[in-house]
């Protein structure tokens, strides 16, 4: 991680889950870490952690609703103006509900579609725009997806079809990212993250709808995945300096889809 010491990095969705341990784990190997969320406080809190203050990184918490453009686009002109570059952006934020097609609300629908889609082009764009602008062509765009985005979920989690859905479209973007930044023959690298289940607050989507369930009965018996090898795979792709790392599917062994 020697090369990455110093450079910047964005992280959406810091507040909690992946998110926050994103940033523990970066600012631990070094970097400027910008953590953003709707709950800045909250990334303030993590910030003042015994374990991130000693760290030789920094962690720098900006709120910011993602759903908002004007919103990116300041969090952007911030970074521009008090750091002069970006190095790495991971776009993390990615909401799920319980909301099937057909009794799912629309609110639901449209944020997910906001955060999970929208927000990820307009972040990806401004960072390439920003490190094309200052010169860093080894620059690294990471999305974290899902492995709902490689196949359709079972009947009995049909709740999340629609999540399903905005993963399918996350992976058919990194590809065209990647296709657009090979054609501006740019050596800023794009590639992706795909868990199983994660041991998060958005699991309980899937341990609310019926606790007595015998999905909940098998998620009960699982060795869930944890937030720390999620953020072991991003320190893996960075580290790959001469390897683009298209995509990382993980699940826990105990998964069978």
């Amino acid at each position: 991680m020697e090369p990455w010491s110093g450079r910047v990095a964005l992280v959406t969705g810091a507040s909690s889950a992946i998110g926050a341990e994103l940033c523990r784990t970066l600012v631990h190997h070094g970097m400027i870490v910008v953590g953003i969320a709707r709950r800045a406080d909250r990334i303030q809190a993590i910030a003042e952690e015994d374990r991130v203050k000693k760290a030789p990184g920094k962690l720098v918490a900006i709120k910011c609703d993602v759903t908002q453009e004007s919103e990116i686009l300041s969090v952007f002109d911030e970074i521009r103006k008090t750091f002069g570059r970006l190095d790495v952006c991971i776009n993390n934020a990615g909401p799920s509900y319980n909301s099937p097609l057909f009794s799912g609300t629309t609110a639901e629908f449209k944020n997910m579609l906001d955060v999970n889609v929208l927000a990820l082009c307009i972040c990806t764009r401004e960072a390439v725009k920003l490190m094309t602008e200052k010169g860093i062509d080894d620059g690294q765009i990471i999305n974290i997806s899902s492995m709902s985005g490689h196949r359709l979920n079972s009947t009995e989690q049909s709740g999340i079809h629609f999540y399903t859905d905005t993963k399918f479209m996350v992976r058919a973007l990194t590809e065209g990212l990647r296709r657009e930044l090979k054609a501006l023959n740019s050596h800023i690298r794009i590639g992706s993250v795909s868990p199983g289940l994660v041991e998060t607050e958005g699991l309980d989507v899937f341990r609310s709808k019926d606790p007595a369930a015998k999905a909940s009965d098998a998620l009960s018996a699982m060795t869930i995945l944890q937030v720390q090898d999620i953020a072991e795979s991003v320190l893996y792709i960075l580290r790959s300096q001469h390897v683009e790392v298209h995509d990382i599917l993980m699940r826990c062994y105990d998964q069978t889809s």
